[in-house]
């Protein structure tokens, strides 16, 4: 790497082509030395106006960011040793400063001009951006086309949120390379955004006229609306009093015209930056609640489109990096449960449902900011669990909160479903039962349209006051009610620190 020589300026790249003008731009005097000799490269540097990568400051509506952005002209924006000194030093300033970094990538990977030079900035890249998350600082990326080989397979697959142009290219192979190394040309849907989208790899489809909009959403600099829930199922004014039976109250719970998850966030946020998973029975975002940003994951339980969507192994990864994502930032989560259960199929099994419960129920209890659930339907077994972990548990009049479903309690203790009815009562799921039992911390108000101010406000509130921890202290202490006096395990005590 050496400095660029005299005379040799930089393109100027088109305002249309960039997602912000940069009010300072770095390195721009850094220029390959060409590590390998190789044919004609040094012409084609002297003849480039300047490197593949730019990289500076930007404003987004005021909130101060560091922006790497790919110039396709140079080289086909191709990462080589300058490009990737220029990335790990814009992140270790991001670092130094507490920014967060804003990328942009059109690229056909690495340089092969610069060999294993230009290979070897895959990991330097990635180290950067691990150190720029362990610092508890956001960054986003909006994928243009296209967006290839060692680029997208190393440090731009890593940022915490993720956009795509419409239609673009994108794949670790291009489709050129996947014909020589295979002989076969991939199917027209293969290496696309929208297949990236689909599969969860992307968190959002966005041309380029809206891409500066969405990256102020998702900085907390402007508003993103959640656009697909029903608002149809959030009735004018709701029902307040309690079911008369644990039998209504299951019925109520499960009813299809009930708001889920999804109704809830919608009615709740004022913003929401989908974070994509593949299915879609759980959804996530960062959002806003009362000017208050906040991770929202949400169940919800018409993604089948029957009313009793169960989420899978991919369901649970995705709610793991909401998570993940809330404690590194340092905001608080909301979780809304509504789901009759995990699923159960094959499918599942051998994706790992049960470890994937685990690990869910893990990223909660390390969790470090304060956490609130809203169990707003139906909390069926492990699979609402792995959400209701949380510091303070919420039910309202009609949801309901179980170990089983009395279903499958019939099944196994009958052998007989339709038995079920036998064994709501004793399951004892009601909200006022899971209030009275210690294992939930209160009541809200069903969602109607009249009250939402004031669930926000609850929410908001208890969000505020709840402290990383209070779930341990609270089944804790549930737990020691339920060992009878007497016993001799009942003497020991049981920590809930």
């Amino acid at each position: 790497m050496i400095p660029r020589a005299a005379g040799r300026e930089r393109a100027v790249v088109h305002d249309a082509e960039l997602l912000l003008p940069l009010t300072e731009e770095w390195d721009r005097e850094l220029a390959s030395a060409d590590p390998l000799g190789f044919p004609h490269y040094a012409e084609a540097l002297a003849a480039a106006p300047g490197e593949s990568i730019r990289t500076g400051l930007v404003a987004f509506r005021g909130v101060r960011s560091v922006l790497i952005q790919s110039d396709f002209e140079i080289f086909g924006g191709t990462m080589g040793v300058v490009a990737g000194e220029k990335i790990v030093r814009s992140f270790r300033r991001a670092v130094d400063q507490r920014l967060p970094v804003v990328a942009v990538t059109r690229t056909g990977g690495a340089r092969m001009q610069e060999g294993m030079a230009a290979l070897i900035q895959m990991p330097r890249t990635v180290t950067a951006v691990e150190e720029h998350a362990r610092s508890g600082l956001l960054s986003a990326i909006v994928y243009r086309s296209p967006t290839t080989g060692g680029v997208f397979a190393s440090w731009a697959s890593r940022l915490d949120v993720r956009a795509a142009e419409p239609h673009a290219t994108m794949g670790f192979a291009g489709p050129r390379v996947v014909r020589a190394f295979t002989g076969e040309t991939p199917p027209a849907w293969s290496h696309t955004a929208e297949n990236a989208y689909a599969a969860g790899l992307v968190d959002a489809l966005v041309g380029q006229a809206d891409q500066v909009a969405w990256v102020n959403a998702v900085l907390g600099a402007a508003d993103w609306p959640l656009a697909d829930a029903d608002p149809g199922r959030i009735p004018e004014t709701g029902p307040t009093g309690l079911p008369s039976s644990a039998q209504r109250a299951v019925a109520r719970a499960r009813s299809t015209s009930r708001p889920s998850g999804l109704e809830w966030a919608a009615a709740l946020c004022s913003s929401w930056v989908e974070l994509k998973g593949a299915d879609p029975a759980i959804r996530a975002g960062l959002a806003r609640i009362l000017g208050e940003r906040v991770v929202v994951v949400a169940m919800d339980r018409y993604a089948d489109g029957a009313g009793a969507a169960r989420p899978g192994p991919a369901a649970y990864r995705l709610a793991r990096r909401a998570i993940g994502l809330a404690d590194r930032i340092g905001l608080p989560l909301l979780t809304l449960v509504d789901t009759p259960g995990a699923e159960p199929g094959p499918a599942a099994e051998t994706d790992g449902i049960a470890g994937e419960i685990a690990a869910t129920i893990a990223a909660m209890s390390r969790l470090r900011m304060p956490s609130v659930c809203v169990c707003v339907g139906e909390g069926g077994s492990g699979g609402a669990m792995a959400l209701g972990h949380a510091d303070r548990l919420f039910m309202l009049p009609g949801s309901i909160f179980s170990v089983i479903s009395p279903e499958g309690a019939a099944a196994i203790l009958f052998r007989d479903p339709a038995r079920a009815g036998e064994l709501a009562g004793p399951l004892k799921l009601t909200s006022a039962e899971l209030i009275g039992l210690g294992i939930a911390d209160g009541m809200l108000p069903e969602l109607a349209a009249d009250r939402i101010d004031c669930l926000r406000e609850a929410v908001t509130s208890a969000l505020g006051t709840a402290m990383a921890g209070d779930r341990e202290r609270r089944i804790a202490k549930a737990t020691r009610s339920f060992i009878a006096v007497g016993s001799a395990s009942a003497a020991e005590p049981v920590a809930d620190h």
